[in-house]
């Protein structure tokens, strides 16, 4: 097995343990993994010799402290910074909202906030990635950049405006509402998203959305 190919599968067994708040057992990742359980402890003990997760006394892995310590150095504390901004929009306006950013040609959901007294709410997971070029989301995130050729009419009527709605893009029945979050080169496009399956909800949540990117684009420039 060579060293890249370790690295790959060390780095997909921690991810895989990350998204798993109720933990994981060996031969879970494992089977996750694709490898012999003799690997996976290799893999897992490495981890965690770096603190990067844990064994529980049930045998099952979690995600520990340095994980937490890695994560926040991102972009200078992007999410942590912005948590309290995106929890009192979520709550103010009873639905998901979300922060995300360029990487390459994909959007990644680097915050996603479920309000706290609503039973349901659409929600995906922090790290989840879609084509830039789809969605509310992707579609601010192209307008916080300088114009590419070929680009949609909507990504060019976005950078005029300033927010952009779309419907089904990402997913069937779904509406989203995205506003650039204005920052500083070399800083990548950062957008809040709002979603929900009511055309009135998101609707109703524009203004609130603007002044909240306005806020972030203050706190984080």
């Amino acid at each position: 097995m060579t060293g890249s190919q370790t690295l790959a599968r060390g780095l997909t067994a921690l991810q895989l343990v990350a998204d798993s708040p109720s933990g994981l057992t060996m031969q879970q990742v494992a089977d996750q993994v694709g490898v012999h359980r003799t690997i996976a402890y290799r893999l897992l003990s490495t981890l965690a010799q770096f603190r990067l997760i844990s064994k529980g006394d049930d045998g099952r892995y979690r995600p520990a402290a340095a994980l937490a310590v890695l994560g926040s150095s991102f972009d200078h504390n992007l999410r942590q910074l912005s948590l309290p901004t995106l929890r009192a929009l979520a709550d103010e306006l009873g639905t998901t909202v979300s922060l995300l950013v360029a990487e390459g040609d994909e959007q990644v959901a680097v915050a996603v906030i479920v309000p706290t007294q609503v039973a349901y709410q659409l929600a995906f997971h922090e790290g989840s990635r879609y084509p830039l070029d789809r969605g509310a989301a992707g579609i601010a995130l192209l307008a916080g950049m300088p114009p590419r050729p070929g680009e949609r009419d909507l990504v060019a009527a976005t950078r005029e405006r300033g927010w952009v709605m779309t419907y089904g893009e990402i997913e069937p029945n779904t509406y989203g509402l995205a506003v650039p979050v204005r920052r500083v080169a070399p800083s990548p496009p950062t957008c809040i998203n709002l979603i929900s399956h009511r055309e009135d909800v998101v609707r109703r949540g524009k203004d609130a959305v603007i002044t909240a990117a306005a806020q972030l684009s203050t706190l984080l420039s």
